[in-house]
């Protein structure tokens, strides 16, 4: 078997994590944060968690591994209260472990709990954890990540304060990408950057509130979309009703990844369709790369609205050319030697008698690496196709995301330093194209100067650090967790009640 065919199949890009809330009091908030995570799914896949108050005490309960996998009928029924604070994850800061998976939990010196879930990445995090390490509250229970240590600065804030006024204080100065869900005992707060790099919307049920970080969270459970939290706006939720105040210098600057690929296609953000958007990407994407070709196919799932799109700017027949095997996620089982040798097929695997004798269009969301398109040109010749024209529903990825999406280093980057035809030939493609960025800002209908599209164009909206103070392991590099013992075996329950900080938490094997 030759080199490329024995290439393993890159993993897709990944965002954070998703985040919801739930203030909602004679409501099962435990099943509705479930059913909100269950939509968010797509966000994070590594770990889940879920934490409920009932007025007197915060009960985390979290583990590696899917909604489904972590949740079943007998934990969510031991999980009563009215306010509720979900988390999926996939690590961006921090490792994957257990005692990094969220809810955070800290406990303050009044006696109070504090559990909190965080979409995004933050730039400044070495300057937290010194601010952090000087106040003692540096990460407990090994955990190393920009979250724990948010949640340790508002806790130790909140014991003077209170956390609203801790949070208000706090969160200037904080500097990335955050959407932030997190309760004490009886209130609901959420948090959005003054960026907005990341969604995160305002739902409405009939005896409460929701927040999500997609409009698809509020539709599973019945919530009403209110509004978008702003950027920079701080909401609080409780008996007394909705607060809202504002922090930071507001600039808008949205991730139009978020359109491209990361948010549900079923989502709306700013208004726009995310669905609609990708079918205009497509027919954009028809206009500027047209092709001679016999059939439109796409990448499934995320590349299939903008082939429908590209056939119907194209007059090209859409088809579907490839299966998806939907329960290929992620696992904790490595795949054997033989398995990692064919590669693609563990996703995706052909329709031979529609591929046949035909010359292809492949419509995919992006390229990172260009190990899957390479796997996946091969797997289409293969089958018979005569000829593969690749064509990508964003421009070329040539820069890494410091704002919460777990992109190549830039030398892994397969646009980096190379011309339309060098990846073209580096895939195998017959032809390739690229949407323009113009193109891709204008299906979003969103002004260019409030999107961030510093993946494509390497503009960063927010300034980042020297080298070193950033990336995945920067808080592992500075020795974050370090001073307890490390867990071989992780555990499902933390229960935390005042008093009671995360490296207290109670732990049921």
């Amino acid at each position: 078997m030759d080199q490329v065919e024995a290439e393993q199949v890159e993993p897709e890009p990944r965002e954070e994590c998703g985040v919801f809330g739930v203030w909602a009091p004679g409501e099962d908030v435990a099943k509705l944060t479930y059913y909100g995570l269950y939509a968010l799914q797509h966000r994070g896949q590594e770990a889940a968690g879920i934490s409920v108050s009932d007025g007197r005490q915060i009960v985390v309960f979290k583990d590696l591994g899917l909604v489904s996998q972590v949740f079943d009928e007998q934990v969510l029924s031991s999980l009563q209260g009215h306010v509720a604070v979900g988390h999926c994850r996939y690590s961006t800061t921090g490792g994957g472990s257990w005692e990094n998976a969220q809810p955070v939990f800290r406990s303050t010196r009044a006696d109070t709990g504090l559990a909190l879930g965080h979409n995004g990445n933050l730039v400044n995090t070495h300057e937290l954890h010194e601010r952090a390490r000087e106040v003692g509250a540096v990460a407990g229970g090994g955990a190393t990540t920009d979250s724990d240590l948010l949640c340790g600065l508002l806790a130790h804030a909140a014991t003077d304060r209170g956390i609203e006024a801790a949070a208000a204080e706090l969160l200037p100065s904080v500097r990335g990408a955050f959407c932030l869900v997190f309760a004490d005992e009886d209130t609901l707060y959420a948090a959005r950057d003054p960026h907005g790099v990341r969604p995160l919307v305002l739902g409405r049920l009939e005896r409460g509130w929701v927040v999500s970080s997609e409009t698809a969270g509020l539709d599973i459970v019945g919530a009403s979309f209110v509004r978008e939290v702003e950027p920079g706006e701080l909401i609080a939720i409780d008996s007394d009703g909705l607060r809202s105040t504002r922090f930071g210098n507001p600039e808008p600057k949205g991730c139009v990844f978020e359109y491209v690929y990361l948010a549900r296609p079923d989502t709306t953000i700013a208004g726009r369709s995310v669905h609609a958007t990708r079918v205009d990407i497509g027919r954009r994407l028809a206009e500027e790369h047209p092709a001679d070709a016999d059939l439109v196919i796409p990448v499934p799932e995320s590349g299939t609205p903008a082939a429908i799109g590209y056939a119907q700017g194209s007059g090209i027949p859409y088809g579907s050319g490839l299966v998806k095997n939907n329960y290929v996620g992620r696992t904790f089982i490595q795949p054997s030697q033989t398995i990692r040798q064919l590669g693609i097929r563990l996703k995706l695997n052909p329709l031979r008698e529609v591929i046949r004798g035909k010359r292809l269009v492949v419509v995919d969301d992006s390229i990172v690496r260009g190990n899957t398109q390479r796997a996946l040109v091969r797997m289409l010749r293969e089958s018979g196709a005569l000829e593969v024209h690749v064509r990508i529903a964003s421009p070329p990825v040539r820069w890494p995301c410091f704002y919460g999406i777990d992109f190549a280093s830039r030398a892994e980057l397969v646009a980096n330093g190379a011309d339309l035809d060098g990846i073209r030939r580096s895939i195998g493609a017959d032809s390739l194209g690229y949407v323009s960025l113009d193109g891709l800002v204008a299906a979003s209908e969103q002004p260019a100067s409030r999107l961030c599209a510093a993946c494509f164009d390497g503009s960063y909206p927010i300034p980042l650090p020297d080298e070193e103070l950033i990336g995945k392991h920067v808080l592992e590099n500075l020795g974050a967790g370090d001073a307890t013992e490390s867990r071989d075996e992780p555990s499902r329950l933390s229960g935390a009640s005042p008093g009671y900080g995360a490296e207290d938490a109670v732990r049921r094997p």
